[in-house]
């Protein structure tokens, strides 16, 4: 069993920042990738931010310049460091991480259960 936990989500205003923690836990072997999806009301999820182990962060359009992942390897964490938010940044975050369970297993997608952001005045 794996289990992803996010926190940090909240109510901010436009032109503020926040920051997201995700924590992997369970029984991991290895872990691919880790990365953030958003899904504001009527919109499909998409993937907003993702870093490949060993790679570099790759950033959807929308918020390229505005957010920075980040990875604590050592403690199967990643965090989403979002500065200059907007109202369209309004979405339920969620952690995504492909991990292998076991040496011989491949990797799997697991989601964390998502995490509330509010931008607004």
């Amino acid at each position: 069993q794996v289990q992803l936990a996010e926190s940090g989500g909240g109510l901010v205003q436009p032109g503020g920042s926040l920051r997201l923690s995700c924590a992997a836990s369970g029984s991991i072997y290895n872990i691919y990738v880790m990365g953030w999806y958003r899904q504001a009301p009527g919109k499909q999820r998409e993937l907003i931010a993702a870093i490949v182990t060993g790679g570099s962060p790759n950033y959807a359009d929308s918020v390229k310049g505005r957010f920075t992942i980040s990875r604590d390897n050592a403690n199967n964490m990643v965090f989403l460091r979002m500065d200059s938010l907007k109202p369209e940044d309004t979405a339920v975050y969620y952690c995504h991480a492909g991990i292998a369970t076991t040496v011989l297993g491949f990797g799997m997608d697991y989601w964390g259960k998502g995490t509330l952001v509010t931008v607004s005045s």
